[in-house]
C-alpha cells in the first residue's frame, strides 16, 4: 500500500504535492492544515486521516489532536507536536509528528519516528518535503520526497 504522509500545509496544496499523492491509497496529514477546503480536496484523492495542529483554530475543533490506527498491520500513532506524544509508545511501529517544518526520520529500536516536514508555504530557505510510506506484508519503508522550490 502506498501512503502519502504530509504535514504543515498551512492552507497551501502545491501542485507538485498533489502530483505525488495522486496514486496513493491513503493520505496522512500531521496537522496545521489551516482550512477545511484542504481536507475536502485531500479526501477527493484518497481516504484521509488527519490530526489538528496548533494553527488549526475554531474551524477544526472536531479534528482530533491525535490518531492511533493500523495500516496493513503497521501500528501508527500520529499527533502534531512531539511534546504531545504519550509516554508509552511501545505498542507502535511508526510515530508521526509535524510542527517543526523539518524532515526527520529516526529509528529507536524497532520503532520509526517520522516528521515529513512541511509542504506548505516555505519559510526562508527551508526545504519543502513530504514522505511516502510503503506498507508491505513484511513491514514498511519510508521515502523522503523533496519538492523543488521555484525560487531555488
Amino acid at each position: 500500500m502506498k501512503v502519502a504522509v504530509i504535514s504543515d500545509t498551512h492552507g497551501l496544496l502545491r501542485p507538485e504535492v498533489l502530483e505525488k499523492i495522486m496514486d496513493c491509497e491513503l493520505i496522512l496529514h500531521g496537522g496545521d492544515i489551516n482550512r477545511q477546503d484542504i481536507i475536502d480536496s485531500l479526501k477527493q484523492i484518497a481516504p484521509l486521516i488527519v490530526v489538528r495542529g496548533n494553527n488549526d483554530k475554531e474551524w477544526a475543533e472536531a479534528v482530533p489532536l491525535f490518531e492511533s490506527f493500523s495500516i496493513g498491520g503497521v501500528k501508527v500513532y500520529m499527533t502534531h507536536k512531539k511534546k504531545d506524544l504519550p509516554e508509552d509508545l511501545s505498542s507502535y511501529d511508526l510515530i508521526i509528528t509535524g510542527h517543526t517544518h523539518k524532515y526527520e526520520y529516526k529509528t529507536i529500536g524497532d520503532q520509526v519516528f517520522l516528521n515529513p516536514g512541511s509542504c506548505g508555504p516555505r519559510k526562508t530557505t527551508q526545504p519543502i518535503t513530504m514522505a511516502v510510506l510503503y506498507v508491505e506484508e513484511d513491514g514498511f519503508t519510508v521515502e523522503k520526497i523533496d519538492i523543488p522550490h521555484p525560487d531555488a
